[in-house]
């Protein structure tokens, strides 16, 4: 080393050998082309580097970092893409208060009631599952199968939050099953029982807060809430503002989870629902994300000397 200087330094690259064998990586790429189901990966039909990670130590009891799968992968097979990004006719422009996270500034409501901060919204799923990324041949397009036909799942959902505590998640589900005369959408009562159990599972009151769907400003629904003023506030998020809503984090979360789902009929869609809601469930930090997303903070608002508050 002393003679030969930094040049002795340089890497002559790694020394392990490739783990998998032309005959090997032949047999794997069969194996794949059949698809996750046949592996016993059931939920949905993509190829993730995890999986092929497992079905790699399961058929050839070797191991594979996820970095060394994607090494592995990457010369033959590619990423396809899912959906973009949105473009700009979807977000706000004109309205600089909303899009600069100003709009209630200075309230402190929840503050002085002692509740929760709650934020609602609807979500819908059919039988087709949302497209996402897949590993896949290069040149080989993957086909994802699913049964269409009639039939939705919708979920009316809501995030609440109070500063020091566990963020919650409460939903409902409803079943279009496209029968003659069944309702497509949650009636006014639907949504009335949803803030009955938020308001008995949290023991507080509450702030609701959700969109300016039809539905949220029928007679009953303002009459139950003037009824019940002594625990419940409901207000209105701007029209056009789902960036301001936390439960719309929530649906991208559940969306991301159901791409490429496998499921024969409704009672299918709503096991695989019914799970991922659960799992977002147990994850508080995932819904606190949600309300990171949107810019909002539970921090106390504090009124300047000489003024009052209007709430």
């Amino acid at each position: 080393m002393a003679r030969r200087g930094t040049a002795a330094l340089k890497s002559t690259g790694p020394v392990s050998r490739e783990k998998l064998s032309p005959v090997s990586w032949a047999k794997l790429e069969a194996e794949l082309n059949r698809g996750p189901l046949a592996h016993g990966f059931a939920d949905d039909q993509r190829w993730t580097l995890g999986r092929v990670k497992t079905v790699i130590g399961r058929m050839f009891h070797v191991g594979y970092t996820i970095e060394g799968v994607a090494k592995l992968l990457g010369a033959a097979w590619l990423v396809l893409a899912g959906a973009g990004t949105a473009g700009r006719r979807t977000r706000r422009d004109r309205d600089r208060g909303v899009e600069e996270r100003g709009v209630a500034a200075g309230k402190t409501t929840a503050a002085d009631l002692g509740a929760w901060i709650c934020f609602a919204d609807e979500a819908g799923q059919g039988l087709r599952p949302p497209k996402a990324r897949t590993w896949a041949p290069r040149g080989a397009r993957p086909v994802v199968h699913t049964r269409g036909g009639k039939g939705r799942v919708t979920v009316a959902g809501v995030v609440c939050f109070r500063a020091g505590e566990r963020p919650r998640l409460f939903y409902r589900l409803q079943l279009y099953r496209g029968r003659p005369g069944e309702p497509k959408s949650f009636a006014w009562q639907d949504y009335r029982d949803l803030i009955l159990t938020t308001h008995q599972q949290l023991g507080a009151p509450l702030v609701w807060c959700w969109d300016n769907l039809n539905r949220h400003h029928v007679q009953e629904l303002v009459d139950f809430a003037r009824e019940h003023d002594d625990w419940l506030r409901i207000y209105h998020l701007p029209a056009y503002a789902p960036e301001l809503n936390p439960a719309e984090g929530v649906w991208s979360l559940l969306k991301r989870a159901l791409a490429n789902f496998i499921v024969a009929d409704l009672k299918g869609l709503v096991r695989i629902v019914k799970r991922k809601l659960k799992k977002i469930q147990y994850r508080p930090h995932l819904i606190s994300g949600c309300l990171a997303g949107t810019g909002l903070t539970l921090e106390p608002c504090y009124a300047e000397e000489g003024s009052t508050n209007s709430t």
